[in-house]
């Protein structure tokens, strides 16, 4: 179940990570054309940073889910089945600690429980907590920053659950090994 979800939430974040890429691409040359006419659409390099902001956190949870990012393998390669097998749990359960502590700075950083108990009165909630994070507007675009920030809890949440099925899948991949050389 956890690697169907896993392998699922992937696929969606490797899509919407090139659908943006695709949109940082018309973005800049929508930038080039309007500059280069003396007609400068300020709002569109905002656009486009949090456009590239968006998809690098999205691919970033795809590459870690994947175990595809850039390592050396210098000690790696000298270890023996064992302790390759020992520091890839260890690597995955490292992964697993700091998505779910960022999980929980993100979860502190939005509050959601006071913005509950606030009735979603961001004026109440600001004045009880000095959290201004719902109503801090960006700078071209105008629109709260709340929408561009969400990608942070939303890739805590993506990577604690591609690290938790990592770890799961390498203890249970091992175990079935144990199983067939013994």
């Amino acid at each position: 179940m956890l690697q169907k979800l896993s392998d699922g939430l992937a696929r969606i974040e490797l899509w919407l990570a090139a659908v943006l890429a695709a949109a940082v691409t018309l973005l800049i040359l929508l930038n080039i054309l309007t500059r280069a006419l003396g007609m400068a659409l300020y709002w569109v390099d905002e656009l486009a940073i949090y456009a590239m902001i968006w998809a690098t956190f999205l691919a970033t949870s795809v590459v870690l889910k994947r175990r595809d990012a850039i390592t050396v393998t210098l000690l790696v390669d000298k270890l023996g089945e064992s302790g390759r097998f020992w520091l890839g749990i260890f690597a995955d359960l490292m992964v697993l600690v700091f998505a779910l502590i960022l999980l929980a700075l993100c979860w502190r950083w939005l509050d959601p429980l006071t913005l509950i108990s606030h009735r979603f009165d961001i004026k109440a909630f600001q004045a009880d907590t000095f959290n201004f994070i719902y109503s801090e507007k960006t700078n071209t675009l105008g629109v709260a920053k709340i929408w561009p920030w969400l990608i942070v809890p939303i890739f805590s949440f993506s990577l604690s659950l591609h690290s938790l099925n990592n770890l799961l899948s390498r203890c249970v991949g091992f175990k079935l090994y144990e199983r067939a050389s013994a």
